[in-house]
C-alpha cells in the first residue's frame, strides 16, 4: 500500500520536479498536484489524500489560510482519518513565522526550501528531505500503513506523588522536543510559565531562523521571556532559553552563575541542536535539583542525556504515547526505564508545577 499525498504549490515547475520524484518511490503515490489552497480544498473534497505538501506562500489562499481550513475538515474526522499537512518555508524570517504558526495549528512537520543558485540541486535536496518526512508520517499516522500500536507504558495518574524533592529543590526545568514540538509547547509553556519561577531550558529540532521565530511566538504567550539562547549568557529566573536552530547549547558554571553556552560541535545522533547535549551538562550544574522532561519527537534524542540525569539524582518525566504526534523520543527514554513518570499532554504542567514548587527536603 502507498500513501497517497497531494503537492500544493504555485511554482509549475516545482510542482513537476516534485511529482516526477516522488513517482519513483514505491510506497508514495501523487495523486494530484496544484496550484494555490482554493484548489487544494477542492481536490480534498473529492478525493481526501493521505497528506499535503503545502507551500506557505502563494496567491490567491496562502499556506497558513489553507491549513486553517484543512484543521476545520479534520475537526470532523476520526483521528485516523485526518489529513496530515507538510509546510514548505522558506528561509526568510518571515516565512519563518508563517511555519511557527502552522506548526502551532498542528502542521505535522515542515522543510525549510534550500536555497543555492542551482535550480536542480535545490529541487534535489527540498525532494530528499520530502521523502523522509512522507515516510516519517506513513509510519505513524496513515490508517492503511500503520500497525497496531503495542502500549508499552501507561499514563500515571496524579502529578508524581511518590516523588520527594532533593535537597535545595529543583532549580531548573529541561524540555526536549521534536517532531510536533511547536504545538506542544504552545499549549504547556504559558500554564508552566504562570506558576514557575526557576528558569526553562529547551531543545528543539529545528534550523537556523525558526528557533528565533518559535522563541517570539512562545514569548507572546507567556509571563517569561522566552528567548533564542546566546553565547556566553548568564541564567536568570523567570526565562526560558531555546537552543539556536542548527546549534547546541550547553551549561557552565562561572564564578556561582550558570551561563548558556552554544557551539557548532559534530551533530550527536544526526541532532544539533542535541537534547543530548543539554541533559549532560545540566547534570554536571545542577545535579538531583534539576527536572528532565520528554516530549514528543522522532528518533531516540535525550535518552543518553537522561540517562546522565538519573546518575545525578535527577526526575525524568515523559510525555504519553497517546498525545504525542511521535512517541519517538518520549518513548526511546521509556524504554530505556529511566522515565520516573508518564503523562498525557495535558497533564504535564500540572506535573511540572506540583514537582517543582513541591517543599525541598531540609
Amino acid at each position: 500500500m502507498s500513501i497517497k499525498v497531494l503537492i500544493v504549490d504555485d511554482s509549475r515547475i516545482f510542482r513537476s520536479a516534485v511529482e516526477e520524484v516522488l513517482s519513483r518511490e514505491n510506497d508514495i503515490e501523487v495523486v494530484g498536484s496544484v496550484w494555490n489552497g482554493i484548489k487544494a480544498l477542492e481536490f480534498i473534497a473529492q478525493s481526501p489524500p493521505h497528506l499535503i505538501t503545502l507551500d506557505v506562500q502563494m496567491p490567491d489562499m496562502d499556506g497558513l489560510a489553507t491549513l486553517r481550513e484543512i484543521q476545520k475538515i479534520n475537526a470532523t474526522k476520526k483521528p485516523a482519518e485526518r489529513i496530515g499537512v507538510i509546510m514548505l518555508s522558506s528561509l526568510t524570517r518571515k516565512g519563518a513565522d508563517i511555519t511557527v504558526q502552522a506548526l502551532e495549528m498542528g502542521a505535522f512537520d515542515f522543510i525549510a526550501k534550500p536555497e543555492s543558485r542551482n535550480l536542480k540541486d535545490n529541487i534535489g535536496e527540498l525532494c530528499r528531505q520530502l521523502v523522509i518526512k512522507i515516510r516519517n508520517y506513513a509510519s505513524i499516522r496513515v490508517p492503511i500503513l500503520l500497525q497496531e500500536k503495542t502500549k508499552t507504558v501507561k499514563s500515571t495518574p496524579g502529578p508524581a506523588l511518590r516523588y520527594s524533592a532533593p535537597r535545595g529543590g529543583i532549580q531548573a526545568v529541561l524540555i526536549g522536543v521534536s517532531t510536533g514540538g511547536p504545538q506542544a509547547l504552545a499549549e504547556i509553556l504559558p500554564r508552566m510559565c504562570a506558576q514557575l519561577d526557576v528558569p526553562i531550558y529547551i531543545v528543539q529540532h529545528m534550523p537556523p531562523t525558526f528557533t528565533q521565530s518559535l522563541a517570539k511566538s512562545l514569548n507572546n504567550k507567556c509571563r517569561y521571556q522566552v528567548l533564542e539562547a546566546e553565547e556566553d549568557q548568564y541564567v536568570e529566573n523567570r526565562h526560558v532559553y531555546i537552543a539556536p536552530g542548527g546549534r547546541h547549547m550547553l551549561l557552565e558554571r562561572n564564578n556561582q552563575k550558570i551561563r548558556t553556552v552554544i557551539n557548532d560541535n559534530p551533530p550527536e545522533k544526526g541532532c544539533r541542536p542535541s537534547v543530548n547535549v543539554l541533559f549532560r551538562s545540566a547534570a554536571q550544574i545542577y545535579g538531583s535539583q534539576v527536572l528532565g522532561v520528554i516530549l514528543t519527537g522522532m528518533g531516540t534524542d535525550g535518552t543518553d542525556g537522561a540517562k546522565e540525569l538519573k546518575k545525578n539524582g535527577a526526575m525524568i518525566i515523559a510525555q504519553d504515547e497517546d498525545s504525542s504526534v511521535v512517541w519517538g523520543m518520549p518513548g526511546s527514554a521509556c524504554n530505556a526505564g529511566i522515565v520516573d513518570e508518564v503523562f498525557p499532554l495535558a497533564d504535564i504542567p500540572e506535573a511540572v508545577i506540583s514537582l517543582v514548587n513541591r517543599p525541598a527536603l531540609p
